[in-house]
């Protein structure tokens, strides 16, 4: 019988995929193929955005998402909840679609996923389930608590909302750790369940919200004295209190090891939301250093490019770099790529027009670009990815070995003379070519703004004096309570000529350097609070009145 009949309907395909507790690393590789391949993608709202960044740029994502009107109260944010997503699954699969239902946690663990394959199976719906880290693992292991301790300890799970009187009485009548499910209006109720139950009210516990997030927060109490830590934290009564958490209970569950464990949630910038005054790609290594360290990033782009006010000289170089006026053609950023291969394609050239050139790129971004071009940089920096780093690499003039003795340069109208002077000494001439004009950039959001003026930054990263200009000039001057961090002598002496004074100051002139100081910084400042005996805070959560002043 063809398959392909009215009465055989062509059936898509279902991927169950866990997405993990929150953190975006922690997605598996399996998980971003199945992404990738994707027709539509159905998430829960806790983890879309997750997932949405590995999905392909036109991927279907149905609206599954509704304001849940009946739980909300007055003050309280709208709350997102699933709309009949097993029909949405099912509708998009009769067409023929892969699917995937990405889901918070672990598939088989987390939710009600098994009701949707049981859906799919009485169709006759092919599906898969890829695992996902279960946020009642993988939400312990990031709070510093693990739930073995090598002498064969049992593990039970438990879900507060669903569990009965019975579960209750068997995991309290044990010494069994326990990790519970439940919300952070819920816990102490939790507790008094366990106490009742039979365990000793001096029961270690720990309860930790947003895991795995950098919103994450982690408490260390007893079952009989979670109450009075949670109110001495502020935390109940609170309109968030319904805030999901993994609470873990047990003698043996290394909650009294917290401290030495908690490697998480002790990141020198953890929690930190940091200002990186760049674009999306220029900042991309940058940002991924700085999420090492625990901090939130946020790009704000302070200029803008546009092309040069005199094409000539960049419509000459392109000749000559076809017919051969060049050995070197050198790369220090990815606008010079992009004005490069823009002028490429107004001539009718590809990157076949690099043939015999030798191509050199400042950094991986740089380089990415370029490969993106169809061009592999035959120079990348070893070291310090900058116009120095690729000076200390780049070789010098041979007459026997270079045919051809000068360089081709194209950069920014602003950019220094580093890489010049440079090249010179080493022997080379240098066509020193502007391919594009930085400008200011427009004005960010106003809740950007907002943030950058009201102190809702805890850093600033400013890698040149035109940075600092240009962000004071969109944006306004950063609070008095944000930690303001330079790359340099003449970045601080800017950045001190508009009112703000210098926390840290980069040992060398370079962004990753910058980073790592600030990363000392944010050590120095939370061992200091440890040893005084107060709370860990982040620079934001404290607002003086007035501004900042430069020193004197």
């Amino acid at each position: 019988m063809n398959p392909t009949a009215p009465n055989h309907p062509v059936h898509g395909h279902v991927t169950f995929l866990g997405a993990g507790p929150g953190d975006p690393g922690l997605l598996t590789l399996r998980a971003v193929e199945a992404l990738a391949a994707a027709d539509v993608l159905i998430a829960d709202p806790q983890v879309l955005d997750v997932v949405r960044a590995h999905a392909r740029a036109h991927v279907d994502m149905p609206a599954q998402t509704v304001t849940d009107e009946s739980s909300k109260t007055v003050g309280t944010p709208e709350v997102p909840v699933l709309r009949d997503t097993a029909n949405l699954v099912m509708t998009a699969a009769r067409g023929g679609k892969r699917v995937v239902r990405a889901v918070l946690g672990d598939p088989g663990l987390d939710g009600n996923a098994g009701d949707e394959m049981l859906a799919c199976a009485t169709e006759g719906i092919t599906f898969e389930v890829v695992p996902g880290v279960a946020t009642a693992v993988g939400v312990p292991a990031y709070a510093g608590v693990p739930l073995r301790d090598g002498k064969g300890a049992d593990v039970r799970f438990v879900d507060a909302r669903t569990a009965s009187a019975t579960c209750w009485s068997e995991v309290g009548a044990s010494e069994v750790t326990a990790v519970v499910s439940t919300t952070l209006d819920s816990v102490v109720a939790a507790a008094g369940e366990l106490v009742s139950a039979g365990r000793r009210p001096d029961t270690p516990l720990t309860v930790t919200v947003a895991g795995t997030t950098t919103r994450q927060r982690t408490w260390t109490a007893t079952l009989g004295t979670i109450a009075q830590v949670l109110k001495a934290a502020k935390v109940l009564p609170s309109p968030d209190g319904g805030q999901p958490v993994i609470a873990v209970v047990g003698e043996r569950s290394a909650a009294a090891q917290r401290d030495q464990l908690s490697w998480f949630e002790s990141k020198p910038l953890f929690g930190w939301n940091v200002l990186v005054p760049r674009t999306k790609e220029q900042a991309a290594s940058l940002s991924d250093q700085l999420r090492s360290y625990g901090a939130v990033p946020s790009e704000v782009p302070t200029i803008a490019v546009e092309p040069p006010r005199t094409p000539q000289q960049m419509e000459r170089a392109v000749k000559g770099l076809v017919t051969g006026r060049y050995e070197w053609i050198a790369f220090t950023s990815v606008n010079a790529v992009k004005a490069v291969r823009e002028k490429f394609e107004e001539y009718g050239l590809d990157a076949r027009a690099f043939a015999g050139i030798k191509v050199a790129a400042v950094g991986e971004q740089t380089a990415k670009s370029l490969v993106e071009f169809g061009v592999k940089p035959d120079l990348v920096p070893s070291g310090e990815q900058s116009a120095a780093g690729l000076l200390e690499d780049w070789p010098p003039y041979d007459p026997v070995f270079d045919p051809i003795d000068r360089v081709f340069l194209p950069r920014a109208d602003i950019a220094t003379e580093t890489l010049v002077a440079g090249l010179i000494e080493l022997g080379w001439e240098v066509d020193d070519v502007t391919a594009y004009r930085t400008v200011r950039a427009s004005p960010p959001p106003a809740e950007t703004r907002e943030a950058i003026k009201g102190g809702g930054f805890d850093a600033v990263l400013f890698t040149s004096s035109s940075t600092v200009r240009n962000l004071v000039g969109i944006a306004g001057k950063p609070h008095n309570v944000t930690v303001i961090a330079c790359i340099g002598p003449a970045t601080a002496k800017t950045a001190e000529e508009h009112g703000l004074r210098v926390d840290v100051l980069s040992p060398e002139p370079s962004v990753h350097k910058l980073a790592e100081a600030l990363a000392d910084f944010g050590a120095a400042r939370r061992d200091a609070a440890l040893e005084a005996g107060d709370p860990v805070t982040r620079p934001s959560e404290r607002r003086p009145g007035s501004r900042r002043r430069a020193r004197s």
